[in-house]
């Protein structure tokens, strides 16, 4: 359930809910005063991810009520990334906002993140520096994790977990989001050359509903930081990762074909033995080509999309 108006609005906002039934009005509400006040024109994008409580049918209810407001409902539980990624697919905005929908951040924070925004920045971060949630469940996991994410991106923000963050909504629209990956925008928008900076935030304990947070996201999370951390690495010149393993495997059977030619011609063994060397050398080199062709056919589509950008 979209509305689409005739002229974009400077400021895109999106927000994802996961069972809020609670927080859905009480955030709209404080949303709406402060951008009223705020004077800019504006959009809201609620995205329902597959709640099974009445967070659904109020987000339904404000799209219907609300000329500002869109509403995009999924049929089940896709998680955080996916749910912002459909919503920043449906944003127009000059500045896109994300914030999370828990009442934690603050909407009045959305003024001072565009001001320095419109400073000359691509992503403004929020930073949680004095963070009102549980110590040992939240915060130290978080430090922890906050520093590995920076150290391997080499965006180094105080706070990487903080979903309230101003984003270039032209630039912000050409990144894909899967996975946990909502959590490395700036990295990924790094990539894309963006300019990062931080701001302090306030942050809010929680007083309605419960947090969808649990230690098992964790294991999600390092398996998108490799991701990352490849992508960083060898998304421009995809050759040189898939040529590692190319050289491997052909180095590797060499060494397997030159050891059964020495047994054959050198030490007399009959052929029939050294069968098995054969089958694995016919694997290894055949292995070896297939990462050097993977290799050459990254490189063609990176190319590909590089010249189509120029256009």
């Amino acid at each position: 359930m979209n509305r689409t108006k005739l002229s974009a609005p400077y400021l895109s906002i999106v927000v994802p809910f996961y069972n809020e039934e609670e927080n859905v009005h009480r955030l709209w509400q404080r949303l709406r005063d402060v951008v009223k006040a705020y004077g800019k024109s504006y959009q809201v994008i609620f995205v329902d991810d597959g709640s099974s409580d009445k967070t659904r049918q109020f987000v339904i209810d404000l799209a219907n009520q609300e000329k500002a407001v869109s509403a995009i409902l999924f049929r089940a539980n896709f998680g955080q990334s996916a749910a912002m990624a459909a919503g920043f697919a449906h944003t127009r905005g000059q500045v896109v906002i994300a914030m999370d929908g828990d009442l934690q951040n603050d909407p009045a924070d959305i003024p001072v993140l565009v001001e320095k925004l419109e400073q000359g920045y691509d992503v403004v971060a929020g930073w949680r520096k004095n963070r009102k949630d549980k110590l040992l469940v939240r915060k130290i996991p978080s430090k922890i994790a906050n520093r590995i994410i920076c150290s391997t991106t080499g965006v180094f923000l105080h706070d990487t977990g903080c979903s309230l963050k101003a984003f270039r909504g032209e630039m912000l629209r050409n990144i894909s989001l899967y996975g946990e990956l909502h959590r490395f925008i700036p990295a990924l928008m790094r990539m894309e050359g963006a300019n990062i900076t931080e701001l302090a935030v306030h942050h809010h304990a929680r007083k309605y509903g419960k947090s969808k947070y649990n230690l098992t996201r964790t294991f999600r999370v390092i398996l998108d930081l490799t991701t990352i951390r490849l992508l960083m690495r060898h998304l421009k010149n995809p050759l040189s990762f898939f040529a590692a393993f190319s050289f491997f495997f052909l180095f590797s059977g060499l060494v397997a074909f030159s050891y059964g030619f020495y047994k054959v011609m050198i030490l007399d063994v009959p052929f029939e033995q050294v069968n098995i060397l054969l089958t694995i050398t016919v694997l290894l080199i055949a292995s070896g080509l297939q990462f050097l062709f993977l290799g050459l056919i990254g490189r063609m589509v990176v190319e590909s999309g590089s010249r189509r950008s120029l256009y």
